[in-house]
C-alpha cells in the first residue's frame, strides 16, 4: 500500500465527499485524484523519473496537496520544505537531498526565485522565466489514471529536521512509516470519514503532514487547509468549516486562549483538540479548557524520527498528571526509559525515552554514521531524558544535549528556564553550560525582556524557588535568542566562544 493508492481508493469510494476545502475552494476526492493524474503526467514529461526527489516550497493551500501525491503517484520522492527558509538555508537542503525539481509559491517566490536550484523549477501563478507555471501544467497533463505500483518498503518522503546543533539532517521515510503513524492516529483519536481535520500548522512538519493529513487519506475524511495560523483563523475555520480535530503548537493554544471573540465562538462540533512539541503546565491546561470550553485537550509527544509517535495524555488524564506526557505508547510504538548502557531505569531515575516501532525512521538521508547513532539495538534514542512517576507517568526533564555536568553534578536546564520564565517581564530564555577550569561547566543564563531586568533581583527570586547548585552564576539579557525556521532556540549559537576564567 502507498498513500497515491489511498487517494485513488477514496476517489472511488467517496467521489463526491470534500477532501480539501483550501482559501475558499472545496474540492472532491474525485476531483482531488483527476488534479494528481494530471500534474502527474505533467511531471513525467518534464523529466521526473520514479525515485528523483521533488522539494515543495508551499504554505497550506490545495497546490500542496496536489503536488505531494503527484510526485509519489509517478514514484518519485517528496521533499517538503518550511516556509520560513533562508535561501542559504533551503540551498544547503535542495543540494543535499538531490532535488531534481522544486515547486514554490508565488508569494514565496523572492525567497527562491535566485537560487542555483534543480532543473525543473515551477511556481503558482504566471511562468517566469526558466519557472513554469503550476497551473499550466496542471490544465495540460492528461488525466489518464497513472498505477503507482510503490510498496510498503519504498521511499515516500525525505523531512528536514530542524538543525538545532548543525546543519539540518534529512530524515528519510517509508510508506510503511508513515501509514503506520497515519493509523494509529486513525484509531487512538476516532478519525472517521465524516471528520473534518483542521490543518493550520505547517505541512512541512511531520506531525500535521504524517499524523493528521494522511490519517484523514487513510479513511476519507475532510482537510481543512489554512495557509497560516492565527487566533481569529483559528476561531473562524471551527464555525464555518465544523471541523472536528486540530493538532496544534502550545503557543497556538496559549495565544488563541486570551482572544476577545472566543468566548462568543461556536467550538461545538471540535472533539479533538490535540497539543505537541511541548507539554503545557497544569496552569495553562486549566486556562485553555476554560477559554476553549472543552474537556477534549490531548497531549502527543514525539519526534520526527519516529514518525512521529512516542506517548499520548488523553484528556481524563489532564486532572491528574497535566505537564506529563502521557503513561504509554500509542498503537504500534513501544517505549522504554533507559540509562547509559541500554538498561531500563527505575521510577524516578532519569534516562533517556527510546521508542521502537514500524513508524521509525528508515535512516538520515545520506549519512550512515548518524544513522547508526539514533539506534540501540533496534530502538530509536530521543535524546530526551524524562522519568516515570509513582504511577508510570512520564515527566520530561530535558534535552540530553543540554544536560549540564558542574562538579559532577546533573543540571537540568529546563527546570531552571521554566522558573525564570515565571520572574516578570521575561519573555524567552536559554540556559547553557558554559566552560569553568574547576568545575567543568557553570550555569549561564541568556534571556530577552521588555524591559533592563537587575540580575541580582532575578538571583534572588530563582534562590527561593531552585536548589543553589541550579542558580545560574552569569546573566545576560539580549534583545532576542536565536532561533531557527521552527521557531526553536539555537543554544550552539550562545555557548560558541564563552569561556570564563
Amino acid at each position: 500500500m502507498n498513500s497515491s493508492q489511498l487517494l485513488a481508493r477514496n476517489a472511488r469510494k467517496y467521489p463526491h465527499q470534500e477532501a480539501v476545502v483550501s482559501m475558499g475552494k472545496r474540492v472532491t476526492y474525485q476531483q482531488l485524484d483527476r488534479s494528481v493524474n494530471q500534474f502527474g503526467h505533467a511531471l513525467l514529461t518534464a523529466g521526473i523519473t520514479p525515485g528523483a526527489k521533488v522539494a515543495l516550497f508551499l504554505p497550506n493551500v490545495e497546490e500542496f496537496v496536489i503536488a505531494y501525491f503527484a510526485i509519489q503517484r509517478i514514484g518519485a520522492v517528496v521533499v517538503p520544505l518550511n516556509v520560513k527558509l533562508t535561501p542559504v538555508e533551503l540551498e544547503y537542503i535542495l543540494n543535499h537531498s538531490d532535488a531534481e525539481g522544486l515547486i514554490a509559491h508565488e508569494l514565496l517566490f523572492d525567497t527562491v526565485r535566485n537560487l542555483k536550484a534543480p532543473s525543473l523549477l515551477v511556481k503558482t501563478g504566471e511562468a517566469v522565466g526558466n519557472w513554469l507555471s503550476f497551473q499550466a501544467m496542471l490544465q495540460s497533463g492528461s488525466d489518464q489514471a497513472i498505477e503507482c505500483q510503490l510498496t510498503d518498503d519504498d521511499e515516500s518522503t525525505i523531512l528536514y529536521t530542524s538543525g538545532t546543533t548543525g546543519d539540518p539532517k534529512g530524515v528519510l521515510f517509508s510508506y510503511r512509516n508513515i501509514l503506520t503513524v497515519a493509523s494509529m492516529i486513525a484509531v487512538e483519536m476516532e478519525v472517521k470519514p465524516e471528520s473534518r481535520l483542521l490543518l493550520m500548522m505547517p505541512l512541512s512538519h511531520s506531525a500535521p503532514l504524517h499524523l493528521f493529513l494522511m490519517a484523514g487519506m487513510l479513511v476519507g475524511s475532510t482537510l481543512v487547509l489554512t495557509p497560516t495560523f492565527t487566533p481569529d483563523l483559528l476561531i473562524d475555520s471551527v464555525q464555518t468549516e465544523k471541523t472536528t480535530h486540530f493538532f496544534g503548537a502550545p503557543v497556538a493554544y496559549l495565544l488563541t486562549a486570551g482572544h476577545p471573540n472566543l468566548q462568543e465562538a461556536d467550538l461545538t462540533s471540535m472533539k479533538w483538540w490535540v497539543y505537541g512539541g511541548a507539554p503545557l503546565s497544569s496552569n495553562e491546561v486549566e486556562m485553555v479548557k476554560a477559554a476553549f470550553r472543552t474537556e477534549h485537550l490531548v497531549c502527543v509527544y514525539g519526534l520526527t524520527e519516529a514518525g512521529p509517535s512516542g506517548s499520548l495524555l488523553h484528556a481524563e488524564e489532564h486532572k491528574r498528571k497535566a505537564g506529563s506526557v502521557g503513561c504509554r505508547a500509542p498503537l504500534h510504538t513501544e517505549l522504554r526509559i533507559v540509562d547509559d548502557h541500554g538498561r531500563d531505569v527505575k521510577p524516578g531515575e532519569v534516562g533517556e525515552i527510546v521508542l521502537y516501532g514500524e513508524g521509525n525512521m528508515l535512516g538520515y538521508y545520506k549519512n550512515k554514521e548518524a544513522t547508526e547513532a539514533a539506534f540501540l539495538n533496534g530502538w530509536l534514542k530521543t535524546g530526551d531524558l524524562a522519568k516515570f512517576d509513582e504511577d508510570g507517568y512520564i515527566w520530561i526533564v530535558d534535552r540530553k544535549k543540554d544536560l549540564i555536568i558542574s562538579g559532577g553534578v546533573n543540571i537540568y536546564p529546563k527546570e531552571i528556564e521554566e522558573t525564570i520564565l515565571a520572574y516578570p517581564g521575561v519573555k524567552e530564555v536559554a540556559v547553557i553550560g558554559v566552560p569553568h577550569p574547576e568545575w567543568g561547566e557553570t550555569v549561564k543564563a541568556v534571556f530577552a525582556a521588555g524591559s533592563p531586568i537587575d540580575p541580582d533581583e532575578l538571583k534572588k527570586f530563582l534562590h527561593a524557588r531552585l536548589a543553589s547548585f541550579k542558580i545560574p552564576r552569569l546573566y545576560e539579557q539580549v534583545e532576542a535568542l536565536p532561533r531557527n525556521a521552527s521557531g526553536k532556540i539555537l543554544k550552539q549559537p550562545l555557548r560558541e566562544g564563552v569561556e570564563i576564567g
